[in-house]
């Protein structure tokens, strides 16, 4: 191998465990925070091998269980919305005219966000 390619390797590892490592401090505080019992993996983070590993030891080591989808259920959903385009695209479809767009567009807050109450018409449900 050459050492341009070894360097790049090293970089895009090290890149990839830093992401890792955020990505299990956060979801692993916010479900300790929240009392969860149980962490769910989805999408196409949830392809990442190195995630799906660390996340089941590191939550074991909390007492939370974590949940994955078969891999090949991993998907990342703007190549779905993408594909989804591109096929209304070919049948002439086009929203341009009737698409309205605002800097100014709110969306309704559904997720606690730091350690404030969460807002009790927010809350969510559960199966059970």
């Amino acid at each position: 191998m050459h050492k341009g390619e070894q360097a790049l390797r090293g970089v895009c590892a090290a890149f990839q465990r830093g992401l890792v490592d955020t990505v299990l401090f956060k979801a692993l505080e916010a479900a300790r925070n929240e009392g969860a019992r149980t962490l769910v993996l989805a999408g196409g983070v949830a392809a990442n091998r190195e995630l799906r590993e660390r996340s089941a030891a590191q939550a074991a080591e909390h007492g939370i269980r974590v949940v994955v989808p078969v891999f090949k259920a991993c998907t990342d959903n703007a190549s779905m919305i993408a594909y989804a385009g591109i096929q209304r695209l070919a049948l002439g479809e086009n929203d341009l005219q009737t698409l309205l767009t605002s800097p100014h567009t709110s969306l309704p807050q559904s997720t606690k966000k730091g350690r404030g109450k969460r807002d009790a018409a927010v809350g969510s449900k559960t199966a059970g």
